[in-house]
C-alpha cells in the first residue's frame, strides 16, 4: 500500500529543520569541543575552545543562530519507494520550506540567484537537494546548512590508481593545512573516495554527517581516519587557528566502487559548527 505525504508537510518539516539547525549545535560536536577543551594544552586555544562552548549554549538558549553565517540549505532526502508526495512538486516544496525557515527564524540570507551576477534571492533559496530512493514508506530528511568560510575549502584530486594509502593521507592533510584559519577552525574533515569526480564529492560531503568519534565500519578505514586526524591536530593551526592542539574534532571517510584508471578524492571540510538536523516523516 502506498502511503501519501503532503507537499505542505514536508515543507513544514524543513522549514522546522532549517532554524534548528542553525540554533542547536548537535550532541556530538558538543562533546568533541568539550572534550578538546579539557585535553588542550594551550592556553589560548582553551580559552577559545570555551567561548565556542558559551556560543553554542547561548545559541541554542535564545533561539539564535550558532553563526552569522546560516549557509546554503543543503538538504538530503532517502525517500521511501511506496510513499507518494501530494500536492506539489518535491524541489517546490522542499525550497517553500526553506524559504519559510530562514525567514521566520530570521537567519542571514546568503544566497545568489545566479552565480555571475550576484543578486540576492532573499528568501536563502534555491537549496541543495540529494535525492536517494530507499526501500519502506518513510522520508528521512536531514538539512545541513553549510557556511562557505569551510565549503570554499573544498578540494577534488583524481588520483592514479596507483596511488599508496599513505599519499591520499597525505593529500588530505595538507587540505587541512592550506585552509588554516579559513574554514573556522577546529574542523570536521569529510573524505569522499572513490566513483566519479562528482560522486566523490558528494560522498564528502555525506561524511560530514556521521557523528563525530563514530568510525568507518571496515578497521582498513578507520585506521585511516585516525591517522588522518593525529596528523591534523600535529598541524598547530589550534581553535580558530590561533595555535593549540586542536585542529580538527573528527575525520570521517565514505567510499565506493571506482573505474580501474582512477581514483577520485574529494576532501570537504566543516567548521566548528558543523551543523544538521534529522527529521523522519
Amino acid at each position: 500500500m502506498v502511503r501519501e505525504i503532503q507537499a505542505e508537510a514536508l515543507s513544514g518539516a524543513i522549514r522546522a529543520l532549517c532554524i534548528q539547525a542553525n540554533t542547536v549545535l548537535p550532541q556530538d560536536l558538543r562533546t568533541a569541543i568539550c572534550s578538546a577543551r579539557a585535553e588542550e594544552p594551550s592556553p589560548v586555544g582553551q580559552a577559545i575552545l570555551g567561548d565556542l562552548v558559551e556560543n553554542y549554549e547561548f545559541a541554542q538558549n535564545r533561539g539564535l543562530p550558532i553563526c552569522q553565517d546560516t549557509g546554503m540549505a543543503v538538504v538530503f532526502l532517502d525517500w521511501g519507494q511506496d510513499c507518494h508526495l501530494a500536492g506539489g512538486s518535491l524541489e517546490d516544496a522542499v525550497n517553500e520550506g526553506v524559504r519559510r525557515g530562514y525567514l521566520e527564524g530570521h537567519l542571514r540570507l546568503s544566497v545568489v540567484g545566479d552565480p555571475l551576477r550576484r543578486v540576492n534571492t532573499n528568501d536563502n533559496t534555491p537549496a541543495i537537494l540529494h535525492l536517494r530512493m530507499v526501500p519502506g514508506d518513510e522520508v528521512d530528511i536531514t538539512l545541513a546548512p553549510k557556511g562557505f568560510g569551510s565549503e570554499n575549502m573544498t578540494k577534488l584530486k583524481m588520483f592514479n590508481p596507483s596511488v599508496s594509502p599513505e599519499q591520499v593521507e597525505d593529500f588530505v592533510v595538507e587540505c587541512v593545512s592550506q585552509a588554516g584559519s579559513n574554514p573556522c577552525p577546529p574542523v570536521v574533515i569529510g573524505v569522499g573516495l572513490g566513483g566519479t569526480s562528482e560522486a566523490a564529492a558528494l560522498l564528502a560531503k555525506r561524511a560530514l554527517l556521521r557523528p563525530a568519534g563514530e568510525h568507518h565500519p571496515d578497521p582498513f578505514y578507520a585506521a585511516m581516519e585516525e591517522r588522518i586526524l593525529e596528523r591534523a591536530n600535529r598541524l598547530g593551526i589550534g581553535p580558530q587557528g590561533l595555535g593549540g592542539r586542536t585542529t580538527a574534532l573528527s575525520a570521517a571517510i565514505l567510499t565506493q566502487g571506482t573505474h580501474i584508471a582512477g581514483l577520485p578524492c574529494a576532501v570537504n571540510l566543516g567548521c566548528h559548527v558543523t551543523r544538521h538536523a534529522h527529521m523522519t516523516l
